[in-house]
């Protein structure tokens, strides 16, 4: 790898293109530079898509998508890696054959299988795939509620379930899970870490925001830019869980449905608004 001395902390996102800039690749691309982290890519998905609404599907082969991450790792490096939407099993086989190849050993799996809407993402045979091939691969695993759900097979209904479902995602192979609480009610939102010994909870008041776009691939990503830059795991899911929050608080009003967050909290990057 050139330049190996000199070069800036490396974090690859392995998901798909939002073309209105909220989600997916370019959410996590401004994530880690806003976290000091030298992103690359790995497309998986294309997608015509914007605040309202997903116009248009096209996905890559998995060669293709096998040969970008090879192409990046031969020249560059990859100190971390994220996954978000893979969609089909061959997609997902090929990913984490590659990350074997590579050795890359802190890989945080944001399973994207269900959309706020309820939206199936990923289908139903990869969910297979998922647990027996990525998993095993994961650093750490990033679910929400219905995501855990389909995981595991049971409701999140309270947080005895949550624990359970974090128990079982370990046992398939993952290192630690963060069952993410952004769709549960009450006033507070809560996450559960469980690293396979024990558990931990961070919390952050549930914010009324109509600007929600990306949360979940900014969350990880965050936490994928601190893995890179060799913060614990514990400190990354707590940094990542701050950075969010500050970046639910000043979401952008872009279009005419829900806009992002604001990735860049805190950085004199937009105008400010009224």
């Amino acid at each position: 790898m050139a330049n190996e001395q000199s070069r800036p902390t490396v974090a690859m996102t392995i998901a798909g293109s939002d073309s209105g800039g909220g989600a997916g690749i370019q959410a996590d691309l401004k994530t880690f530079a806003a976290h000091g982290v030298y992103g690359t890519s790995a497309i998986t998905v294309v997608t015509a898509q914007n605040t309202r609404t997903v116009a248009g599907v096209s996905q890559l082969t998995p060669e293709v998508i096998g040969l970008q991450i090879d192409t990046v790792y031969e020249d560059i490096g990859i100190d971390a890696v994220k996954t978000g939407m893979l969609a089909t099993s061959p997609v997902i086989e090929v990913v984490a054959r590659k990350l074997g190849e590579h050795r890359v050993d802190k890989v945080v799996v944001d399973p994207v299988m269900v959309s706020k809407s309820g939206d199936r993402l990923l289908q139903p045979e990869a969910v297979k795939s998922l647990r027996d091939q990525l998993l095993p691969r994961a650093l750490l695993v990033t679910p929400n509620l219905p995501e855990a759900e389909a995981l595991v097979g049971f409701p999140m209904e309270d947080e005895s379930s949550i624990h359970a479902a974090a128990r079982r995602i370990v046992e398939m192979g993952a290192r630690a899970v963060v069952v993410k609480g952004g769709h549960a009610t009450g006033d507070a939102s809560v996450d559960w870490l469980y690293d396979g010994r024990r558990f931990m909870s961070f919390t952050a008041p549930r914010l009324s925001v109509r600007n929600t776009h990306g949360t979940g691939c900014t969350f990880s990503a965050a936490i994928t830019a601190q893995l890179a830059l060799g913060v614990a795991l514990e400190k990354a899911v707590e940094i990542a869980k701050a950075y969010l929050t500050k970046a639910l608080e000043r979401g952008l009003s872009i279009g005419r449905g829900h806009g992002p967050v604001d990735h860049f909290i805190g950085q004199k990057v937009w105008p400010e608004s009224d």
